[in-house]
């Protein structure tokens, strides 16, 4: 491999490689589907950090070709560094090729939000998602307010589920198999802190005719929370809806 050559694998690997993927954050940014990867309120950081990666690239390409290969002062390693040349090279090939193949394929792929088999295969993590949600919401929270992620954790922890019967909800999430009861269906939300990396399953017992969907499917459900007498809350819903997945498919 040329020294010309290197020094253009060295670039494309360094300022190349992470200017285009700035630019593509920029476009999901811009186009809101940045948030089907982050938390919303991290949008603007990632949106500055890609801003100020294009403008260093854009300064780094007003150097001469090689020059973040230069020292500044000469080496007398001849026989070293021939040595190690092959394997330099084979690891930069290498390298180039996979970090350029992830990049191109976050081009073609389009953004897509977690799918339900992924929700499915975290159904045995922990629902508690809010330590303390039940005191905060016998205390002074609105349950009006509660998404999937806040009942889900009130129907695992609440101490006094009597005090939650009776309380209207309109939730939206998608259909995952319920286990217990055929005849019912859980509504599911994936809810991230940060960023999809986190992303955990948040599910709520729907009474409905579970046969009517498939996992997936997502719904609109306006019911009233039911407890039982052995205190296991439930959603007894009077209207269940088909709809398209929102735009922002996740809680945080």
């Amino acid at each position: 491999m040329s020294d010309r050559t290197r020094s253009l694998a060295n670039r494309w690997l360094g300022v190349g490689l992470a200017s285009v993927i700035a630019v593509v954050t920029l476009g999901l940014g811009l186009t809101g589907r940045l948030n089907l990867y982050i938390s919303p309120d991290t949008v603007w950081f990632a949106c500055i950090a890609a801003v100020i990666t294009l403008a260093i690239a854009v300064w780094t390409c007003t150097l001469p070709l090689g020059a973040e290969a230069d020292h500044g002062h000469d080496h007398d390693h001849a026989d070293a560094t021939a040595q190690r040349r092959p394997l330099t090279t084979a690891a930069v090939v290498s390298g180039g090729v996979i970090a350029t193949g992830t990049v191109v394929a976050a081009l073609l792929m389009p953004p897509a939000s977690l799918s339900a088999e992924l929700a499915m295969s975290r159904a045995g993590e922990s629902t508690v998602l809010f330590d303390g949600a039940d005191s905060v919401a016998l205390g002074v929270a609105d349950t009006t307010t509660f998404g999937v992620g806040e009942w889900a954790s009130v129907f695992a922890t609440a101490t006094r589920p009597e005090a939650y019967d009776g309380a209207t909800v309109t939730l939206t999430g998608f259909v995952t198999p319920a286990e217990a009861d055929a005849g019912e269906l859980n509504l599911t939300r994936m809810v991230i802190t940060h960023c999809v990396i986190d992303a955990r399953p948040a599910s709520v017992p729907v009474a409905a005719g579970a046969a009517e969907y498939q996992a997936g499917d997502w719904i609109e459900v306006t019911g009233t929370v039911r407890a039982d007498a052995d205190g296991t809350l439930r959603i007894e819903p009077t209207e269940v809806v088909a709809i398209d997945e929102p735009k922002d498919p996740y809680e945080y």
